[in-house]
């Protein structure tokens, strides 16, 4: 399995090492949806559950500021609108998260959690200078995965890198994954994942991805498969029965209550 730092594991005994990441943060607490994906008080609430991982999204500002946001532009989830990619940094940081709170820079987030494992999915190509950037700022290469639907957007954003970090795969090595996985081709697997330490996967989609075939291939090849974004129990414990490395969820508190009976929880 692969050995990058952001899988390191404090489990000890025979207890493999799992992943349980709070969905841009923890914006649900008491389940209740308050709308405040992204925002600072998000990831302190997963923080404050015990958790060591978050999972957020990453745009660019036309003057190359990366901030923690998961749609291209405020309207959504701001008091603001416009689009990330267009508009300078002095305005997008005036722009309140449901009203409340101001939308946080990556580097802040990086920044203020310096023991925090960060999982960054680039969501555009204007976030791929600023992204390398705020990790090349804040140091915090062995504490972040990147991911993006793009894998050259992805690879972009590692190139301008000085370190590594741990990536995860984009659209068209997942399918090419699924591909050889589903002929139980060893070979074709570790070719379609040769660039990546993972593979972040939906828990539902067109058609089947998680399953005990391509959990087993995976693991063969090495790599961790994550899937997001399961927010019930039922669905948790099927994907844990299947051996899967990690989860990233809506329903951080959910999640750690079943990783806690099931002995998972670090």
């Amino acid at each position: 399995m692969t050995t990058h730092p952001y899988f390191a594991s404090r489990l000890s005994g025979d207890h493999r090492g799992f992943i349980a990441l709070a969905h841009r943060g923890f914006a649900r607490p008491g389940g209740i949806d308050n709308g405040l994906e992204n925002a600072m008080s998000a990831f302190q609430a997963a923080i404050d559950l015990g958790y060591r991982y978050v999972e957020t999204d990453a745009h660019g500002t036309a003057d190359g500021v990366a901030v923690a946001l998961h749609d291209a532009s405020l309207d959504r989830t701001t008091d603001r609108t416009g689009l990330v990619a267009e508009l300078p940094w002095r305005e997008v940081r005036e722009a309140k998260i449901g009203g409340i709170e101001y939308v946080p820079s990556l580097e802040k987030v990086l920044g203020t959690w310096p023991d925090l494992f960060v999982n960054i999915d680039v969501k555009h190509k204007s976030g791929i200078e600023p992204v390398a950037k705020a990790i090349e700022r804040t140091k915090a290469h062995g504490r972040v995965c990147l991911a993006s639907f793009s894998a050259d957007r992805r690879k972009a954003t590692v190139a301008r890198l000085s370190r590594p970090v741990a990536t995860s795969a984009g659209t068209s090595e997942v399918t090419a994954f699924l591909a050889a996985a589903r002929l139980r081709s060893a070979a074709g697997v570790r070719r379609a994942l040769r660039h990546v330490d993972a593979l972040q996967v939906p828990i539902a989609a067109r058609a089947t991805i998680v399953d005990q075939v391509t959990v087993v291939a995976a693991h063969r090849a090495g790599k961790h498969i994550h899937v997001w974004t399961p927010n019930t129990a039922a669905e948790m414990n099927y994907l844990l029965d299947l051996n899967v490395n990690g989860i990233i969820t809506d329903r951080a508190d959910l999640l750690r209550n079943i990783l806690q009976r099931r002995g998972l929880w670090e």
